[in-house]
């Protein structure tokens, strides 16, 4: 750890645990509200996510991620107007954030039952 890690570390007043499942929150929020109503279309889908796993791999202690966006909502453009807003119940994201010896993975999956995009830790080593 250099000493710019070391300094960020000591502000965190919690386990490295708890810190991985903090960062894990910070990607899936920055996933969500950043990129929820991007304009995409069936051309544009999987430039979009990979562009999204792109961005957040270069950020701190990002492990992996998977991102898919459910192309059940899309049809095909009829005309220049035939494009959708990139909503919630489109994301299906996989993240996983590596802190030393800790692994936190998380993730976001429309649940229909909830009506809501979900987002939750489902495995913590």
């Amino acid at each position: 750890m250099n000493d710019r890690e070391k300094k960020a570390a000591d502000m965190f007043a919690c386990s490295v645990k708890e810190r991985a499942m903090f960062e894990a929150g910070i990607k899936m929020g920055t996933i969500y509200h950043q990129f929820v109503g991007v304009p995409v279309d069936l051309s544009s889908v999987e430039i979009l996510e990979r562009s999204i796993e792109q961005g957040v791999l270069v950020q701190p202690y990002v492990d992996s991620v998977t991102v898919r966006i459910d192309r059940s909502h899309f049809r095909e453009k009829s005309d220049e107007y035939g494009y959708m807003s990139l909503t919630g119940n489109m994301l299906d994201v996989k993240l996983t954030i590596r802190i030393d010896d800790v692994k936190v993975t998380a993730e976001m999956r429309y649940m229909k039952d909830l009506n809501y995009p979900l987002m939750y830790i489902s495995d913590s080593s």
